[in-house]
């Protein structure tokens, strides 16, 4: 069972969140909070897997909470969870630590499934939120300004096969595996563990660090290699 917290300062957003996670039977809402400040005493308490988190909050906004959590107790996955989309909030959410952000327009089953792929050590941010991050870390480089998100790795590319660089690329483009598999006439299983094996090579932790990677290092930038 997957314990959740949702903070949120709309209570009928909390409630309803409630209502429709605990539909799942993998899926248990735990505790709920209405700014980063409350958050932070309940988890004195007892320790969720997944916190869904809003932004804009008083008190304590959702970026510095996660700031915070993620210091305090780094095993703690947090999803933004957000009707704002601005880079800042992405930007700032990532480099603190978040696992995924979503917007609040996501379906209960796309919610669902990112709090079992974060609760499995990966990551969820939607489409359009990945495009943003891989454009603003474009614009940064071509301004000569450097990510203050550290993304350290094994190497460079000389450490891929010619699928694991594409895939790379790609997933710096802010593609999804299906359409990763699409552009490269390849199996969605084939993109799977070739992006597993580009991961454990990189020594990196999912595919928004790559993302980010690839940009920092102009892999996304360049072409495909058909």
């Amino acid at each position: 069972m997957i314990k959740v917290m949702i903070v949120d300062d709309q209570e009928l957003i909390r409630d309803s969140l409630k209502i429709v996670l605990d539909q799942n039977n993998d899926i248990k809402v735990t505790a709920l909070a209405s700014d980063g400040q409350e958050c932070l005493e309940l988890l004195k308490k007892e320790l969720p897997e997944v916190i869904l988190m809003d932004v804009r909050m008083p008190e304590l906004d959702g970026v510095q909470a996660t700031r915070i959590i993620k210091e305090l107790y780094p095993e703690v996955r947090i999803i933004i969870l957000t009707t704002f989309d601005d880079e800042e909030y992405v930007y700032n959410a990532l480099k603190y630590g978040a696992s995924g952000y979503m917007l609040k327009g996501v379906s209960v089953s796309e919610l669902s499934s990112a709090i079992r792929t974060v609760a499995s050590g990966g990551a969820m941010i939607n489409p359009e939120v990945v495009t943003k991050v891989v454009k603003l870390f474009s614009q940064m480089a071509q301004q000569g300004g450097t990510a203050s998100v550290s993304v350290e790795t094994n190497g460079g590319t000389e450490l891929f096969s010619r699928t694991e660089r594409n895939i790379a690329l790609l997933v710096g483009h802010g593609l999804s595996n299906k359409e990763i598999a699409e552009r490269l006439r390849l199996s969605e299983g084939t993109i799977r563990n070739g992006l597993s094996s580009v991961l454990a090579k990189q020594g990196l932790r999912d595919r928004t660090q790559l993302a980010i990677w690839a940009v920092q290092t102009g892999l996304a930038n360049e072409m495909v290699d058909d």
